[in-house]
């Protein structure tokens, strides 16, 4: 059935087919074009339709790129009035918003509405490909990538591409060296806050990552994933060239490279090269002439570990024969 359309009576501030009254002349107008779906406003560089001008000149921007509200205080340029209003906060540091369940305040109510999905663990954003939610449109878009493959953020100094764009802006910094993370109880800076966290435990000596099995407690996440594979005997890396498998991919690495022949370390002192860094810095000390590993029963002290342990078996008493290292 077609739609009649809604007409105003001259000099009526009242919509003619809802029960809404407007405190301007022209409101009730695109009230009613809303309610008949009319758009007579296209774009003329896209498909879309718009009810008012008024949209139609803000749609616009999108192609034009035209930015007409100009912040006062910064540099700053908006396509529309209500984002330049937004921007305008950030300066005044006015937070009118606060959340009912701490003391978090905001300065849009949209920010206070996401905030509150932290205590409500609510997550309206579902895949439409597997079962996950997320609490935030830009975590399912991120998410949505898994499944699509898209890499849409790509450097521009080598043909890397990234799913998500805070990967390329860490990944970044490879180039130019930068590492705006410094530890406030040494020297040493990083690249990205992980790391930091990382390495502040090192001071601090926390080890918040505890093995369900055994005592065992470690700082960092994945080397509890490693130490588990102990228990459960789990070698999920194996080689392609033949039938061993590893229960980390370091090992498997450097198990490749009895394959392809790689020595990738080498000696800065002679030409000689090691497949791996540990062998080469059981090497440097063959010109340093260090010898970390020490008995505690005659004092003496050997440049590797194993030396020292066929050492100690001979105050054990027991026999053994000395293998080449």
């Amino acid at each position: 059935m077609k739609e009649e359309p809604i007409y105003l009576e001259e000099g009526n501030d009242q919509c003619s087919q809802y029960d809404q009254v407007f405190p301007q002349n022209n409101t009730p107008i695109k009230n009613q074009m809303l309610y008949s779906e009319k758009r007579p406003y296209q774009c003329s560089h896209c498909d879309k339709s718009f009810s008012t001008n008024s949209d139609l000149i803000t749609h616009t921007t999108a192609h034009t790129g035209q930015k007409p509200y100009l912040c006062s205080q910064c540099d700053k340029a908006f396509s529309q009035k209500g984002d330049l209003i937004q921007h305008q906060a950030t300066h005044t540091r006015e937070k009118l918003y606060q959340c009912s369940q701490c003391d978090k305040t905001f300065s849009h109510n949209s920010n206070l509405i996401k905030h509150q999905r932290v205590h409500s663990g609510e997550k309206p954003h579902q895949c439409s490909l597997c079962d996950k939610a997320f609490a935030y449109r830009t975590g399912l878009m991120n998410h949505q990538r898994i499944h699509t493959g898209e890499k849409p953020y790509k450097c521009s100094q080598c043909d890397k591409t990234f799913s998500q764009n805070i990967s390329l802006i860490l990944h970044q910094r490879v180039h130019t060296g930068e590492k705006p993370y410094q530890c406030s109880q040494c020297d040493k800076t990083f690249s990205q806050n992980s790391s930091l966290i990382t390495h502040q435990r090192i001071h601090t000596m926390e080890k918040p990552y505890q093995c369900s099995q055994c005592d065992k407690a470690f700082p960092q996440n994945i080397h509890l994933i490693n130490h588990q594979r102990i228990h459960t005997g789990e070698k999920p890396y194996k080689c392609s060239q033949c039938a061993k498998a590893f229960s980390q991919s370091t090992c498997l690495l450097l198990h490749q490279r009895v394959h392809t022949g790689e020595k990738p370390y080498q000696c800065s002192q002679c030409n000689k090269s090691f497949s791996s860094n540990s062998n080469l810095r059981k090497h440097q000390r063959t010109h340093s002439g260090e010898k970390p590993y020490q008995c505690t029963l005659c004092y003496k002290a050997f440049s590797r570990n194993t030396i020292l342990i066929n050492h100690q078996r001979r105050h054990w008493g027991e026999t053994i024969s000395m293998q080449p290292i």
